[in-house]
C-alpha cells in the first residue's frame, strides 16, 4: 500500500521535472505579478574578507604598525578622504563611489563575534545570534510574512553550484537554485508537503499552490538566461562572479517576478600569501559589481535594484607569520545601486582601540538588514529580525 504522504512526496518530484505544460505556464503569467517591484541582490563573500586591506586606513598609524608585509602603500590606495581609501584593485568600486552608486558601511559585525566560518555564517544568514532557534533564514522569514500563495515566479533565486543558502529557506518561500542557463531546480517550501498532508488537501490543489507559481516562469527564465531576449549582451569581465551577476541581470531584464537574488564569491580565507589572492578577489568583486550596475542602468532598471555584498567576518588587524591574516570580527559591507547615498557610512574603526586583536564593531549587521527590509523591500523588519534595529541612512529615499 502507498500512503497519501508517499504520494505527495513522489508528486513533488514529478512536479520538479524540467518541463511544465504550456497551459500551466500561461496560468501563472496571467496571475498579474508586479514586475516593477524593488529587487535585492545579495553577494556572499565567503571565507572572511580582510576589511583592513579592502577599505585601507592608510592615515591610521596603527596600520603601518600592524601590517609590515601586507601594508598597501598610501600612494597606491584609491583615496576616499585623507584617512581611508579602497584597495588599488578596486577601481570599479571607486568609480561607483564617485558616481554616488556605492555606499561602504564601516565596522559591521555583531556582539560577541564568532571566528568559526560555519557559526558566523549561520548568524548572518539567519539574523539570529542563536541560529539553532530557527532553520529559516532572514530572507525566508521575510517572505513567510507576506500573503501566500504568490504567483509569477520564485520569491528568491540562488545562482551558484553549492547548496541553497540558509538565508533563503522559509516555510512558505519558493526559492529556485540555478547553476547555469540550462539548470532550474525548485527548492520547495520547507513544510509544504507536511502541511498539505495534514490539511487533507487533494493532490491537484497542493501542486497548484506550492509548485506551479514558482515554475510558471521557468521557461521565460531559461530563455532569458540563454540570451534569447534579443538585446545585445552587456560587457562583463571573465569571472565566475561576473557570470553569476550577468545571469541575474538577464533574469531581471526578462521581467521575472523574483524579488531577491543571491550569489557567492569564494576564496576569502586568506591565512597565507594573502596579497595576490586578495587583490584578485577584490578586483573581481569590484569590476563585476560595476558591470552589473552599468548593465541595469543601460536597460533603464537601475532604480529598481540594490546589491549588498558581505562577508561572515573580517580578519585580524595584525598579519600572521605566513604572509596572511587570521579570522577576525567586524569588516566593511557594500551596498550598491542608483538608490543609495554613496560614500562612507559610519565611523572608521580605530586600529589603536582593539578588542582581542580585532577592530571594534560600530554597526550591527541587522541594522543593514532592517534598512533593506523596511526601506527597500518594504517588508516589516521587527518580526523578521526578532527585535528592533535602527535603520541606517543608506538610501536616498525611504
Amino acid at each position: 500500500m502507498i500512503s497519501r504522504r508517499q504520494i505527495l512526496k513522489q508528486s513533488a518530484l514529478v512536479a520538479m521535472a524540467p518541463m511544465v505544460p504550456a497551459f500551466l505556464a500561461n496560468m501563472a503569467r496571467a496571475a498579474g505579478t508586479q514586475r516593477d517591484s524593488r529587487i535585492l541582490v545579495v553577494v556572499q563573500m565567503e571565507g572572511g574578507n580582510d576589511g583592513i586591506n579592502t577599505l585601507v586606513p592608510f592615515g591610521d598609524e596603527g596600520y603601518a604598525r600592524n601590517r609590515k608585509e601586507l601594508r598597501i602603500a598610501a600612494d597606491k590606495v584609491l583615496k576616499l578622504n585623507d584617512h581611508v581609501g579602497l584597495h588599488p584593485s578596486m577601481r570599479g568600486a571607486a568609480k561607483l563611489v564617485e558616481d554616488g552608486r556605492l555606499a561602504i558601511v564601516q565596522g559591521v559585525g555583531y556582539p560577541n563575534p564568532s571566528r568559526s566560518h560555519f557559526h558566523s555564517m549561520e548568524i548572518w544568514q539567519t539574523a539570529l545570534l542563536d541560529p539553532q532557534k530557527s532553520e529559516r533564514g532572514w530572507i525566508g522569514r521575510a517572505f513567510d510574512g507576506l500573503p501566500w500563495p504568490r504567483a509569477g515566479g520564485p520569491d528568491a533565486v540562488y545562482v551558484g553550484n553549492s547548496d541553497m543558502p540558509q538565508a533563503l529557506i522559509g516555510r512558505r518561500t519558493d526559492a529556485a537554485a540555478i547553476s547555469n542557463a540550462d539548470d532550474l531546480a525548485l527548492h520547495l517550501p520547507a513544510h509544504s508537503l507536511k502541511q498539505a498532508d495534514e490539511k487533507g488537501e487533494d493532490l491537484s490543489s497542493f501542486v497548484r499552490r506550492s509548485v506551479l507559481s514558482a515554475y510558471g516562469t521557468a521557461n521565460d527564465l531559461a530563455g532569458a538566461a540563454k540570451g534569447t531576449g534579443g538585446a545585445a549582451p552587456a560587457a562583463y569581465p571573465q569571472s565566475k562572479l561576473a557570470t553569476q551577476l550577468q545571469l541575474i541581470s538577464t533574469f531581471i531584464k526578462s521581467g521575472a517576478g523574483t524579488r531577491v537574488y543571491y550569489a557567492a564569491q569564494s576564496g576569502y580565507d586568506t591565512h597565507q600569501l594573502q596579497m595576490p589572492q586578495h587583490e584578485d578577489l577584490l578586483g573581481d568583486l569590484s569590476s563585476a559589481m560595476r558591470a552589473f550596475l552599468d548593465d541595469l542602468k543601460g536597460a533603464g532598471l537601475s532604480d529598481r535594484v540594490l546589491l549588498m555584498a558581505f562577508s561572515e567576518f573580517g580578519r585580524r588587524v595584525a598579519e600572521n607569520s605566513s604572509l596572511g591574516t587570521d579570522h577576525g570580527a567586524a569588516a566593511p559591507l557594500f551596498v550598491a545601486g542608483a538608490a543609495v547615498k554613496g560614500g562612507l557610512i559610519g565611523t572608521t574603526p580605530s586600529l589603536s582601540e582593539l578588542v582581542d586583536g580585532d577592530v571594534k564593531m560600530s554597526i550591527d549587521f541587522r541594522q543593514v538588514y532592517a534598512t533593506l527590509l523596511e526601506n527597500w523591500l518594504q517588508i516589516p523588519a521587527k518580526q523578521v529580525l526578532a527585535g528592533e534595529f535602527e535603520p541606517l541612512p543608506l538610501l536616498k529615499q525611504a
